[in-house]
């Protein structure tokens, strides 16, 4: 467990930067890649440790894939080339990796059995695990298939017509990943719509599907054709610059090549509504995702209330957010957001004990959080508490605090973000 010392230099956030890419989009671009037919290459691969996760597992699956940085070449054998591992498929501490994997497994004819550390062995499986025995797949697991170790039996499978009690991408893309494989039209019809980084990528490799309203559609048998991936850079990962640029005066920062799919902007939307100097230029896109330059100075904030279908499209963002709250102007409610007790922590309790910490103003519900604003901050000693998302939320806490902040178990931010202190460093010089 490390622990950094976070100085409080409060210095203005200025230049431009590219973080890395995409961690929805690069775990996709692997495993779709596998299960195709023929050479896929990925350029802008994010070389977090859940997306090499994804490498090792499938590798472990039979699949040769080289990697060179952030430059990756599959070489896919279709669904039917997958083999039988000889050993446990570990999935670090992806969900991504988790789900989406069994949605593949389900309808391999083979054995597998999946593990994660500790923080997945916490985390619910069955809203995939369910589904997926309703399509034929024999699979169980502590708690009856709701917890990992995980073993699943694959082999035929049916189509079904699934209706998700979440607005969940990984639920959508699991049976779908399933249904490809599987006699009929398999469909999945959500509260909201989800993240679409599935739909738009399987479409890439040749697939066709239909969407009408929050219903996604596909017939099994189809199979996929290898091509190139262009990942853009991660707006979850951006978000904490854009979050820093706000809230610390003299600021003005370009992010370049920023994914911008219309089902992961509620960050920018909750920017703008709260006031923020943001823009959004030379629009674009890689594949089939939408990308775009985003400019970002320091303003004043005002709080507002989020909830509702703005939620799912922001999910990941809400630790940042918080904290943005934290520098507006009155108070800040966030509701329907009970999705937040299933990430790699409790992030409603582990935001707010952090938070809390530091001199905010802020008090967790059921379904989200009340932030009071505007709040000094200070130093202390803080927790990342094994998550990535966390552990970001209060290095960029310290770009404005009275104090330096230590922060224990930094090491989580790998997760998705490598490079993360190196590039806050580069903007703050």
């Amino acid at each position: 467990m490390l622990t950094r010392m976070l100085s409080p230099l409060q210095k203005p956030l200025k230049g431009e930067l590219k973080v890395p890419g995409d961690k929805s989009i690069s775990h996709r671009a692997v495993m779709f890649g596998a299960i195709a037919e023929g050479t896929t290459t990925v350029s802008g691969f994010l070389e977090g440790q859940d997306c090499l996760s994804t490498i090792a597992c499938f590798k472990k699956l039979g699949i040769t894939i080289e990697r060179k940085n952030d430059e990756v070449k599959i070489e896919g054998k279709g669904f039917n080339g997958l083999q039988e591992p000889t050993e446990i498929l570990d999935v670090g501490n992806s969900g991504t990796t988790t789900r989406l994997m069994m949605g593949i497994l389900a309808s391999s004819p083979f054995h597998s059995v999946v593990i994660g550390d500790e923080s997945i062995a916490r985390r619910p499986m069955d809203r995939v695990t369910n589904p997926l025995r309703e399509m034929g797949a024999h699979i169980d697991g502590r708690e009856n298939g709701r917890l990992t170790p995980i073993s699943v039996r694959g082999g035929k499978t049916h189509a079904i017509d699934y209706i998700s009690p979440v607005a969940s991408a990984q639920v959508k893309s699991s049976i779908l990943l399933a249904g490809l494989q599987s006699e009929g039209t398999t469909s999945v019809t959500e509260p909201h719509i989800s993240r679409d980084h599935t739909e738009r990528m399987l479409e890439s490799f040749g697939v066709s599907l239909t969407r009408e309203g929050t219903k996604v559609s596909l017939e099994g048998g189809q199979s996929l054709k290898g091509t190139h991936i262009q990942v853009p850079a991660d707006i979850s990962s951006a978000a904490f610059f854009l979050a820093a640029a706000a809230i610390t005066p003299g600021s003005d920062v370009l992010l370049k090549d920023v994914g911008i799919n219309p089902t992961r902007t509620g960050i920018i939307d909750v920017l703008l509504e709260m006031g923020a100097d943001l823009s959004v230029e030379n629009e674009r896109s890689f594949n089939q995702e939408p990308v775009a330059d985003l400019r970002i100075k320091h303003s004043n904030l005002k709080g507002i209330e989020i909830g509702g279908e703005i939620i799912p499209r922001l999910i990941d963002e809400i630790p940042i957010i918080a904290l943005l709250a934290t520098q507006a102007e009155g108070k800040m409610v966030i509701k329907d957001a009970e999705e937040l007790k299933v990430k790699e922590t409790n992030r409603i309790d582990a935001v707010v004990e952090q938070l809390q910490k530091i001199g905010a103003s802020i008090e967790g519900t059921d379904d989200g959080m009340v932030i009071h604003g505007k709040s000094t901050l200070h130093g202390a000693e803080v927790d990342s508490l094994g998550d990535h998302r966390i552990g970001m939320t209060l290095a960029v806490a310290s770009c404005i605090a009275n104090g330096e902040i230590r922060l224990k178990r930094e090491e989580a931010i790998a997760v998705s973000y490598p490079s993360f202190f190196e590039d806050l460093a580069l903007l703050q010089n």
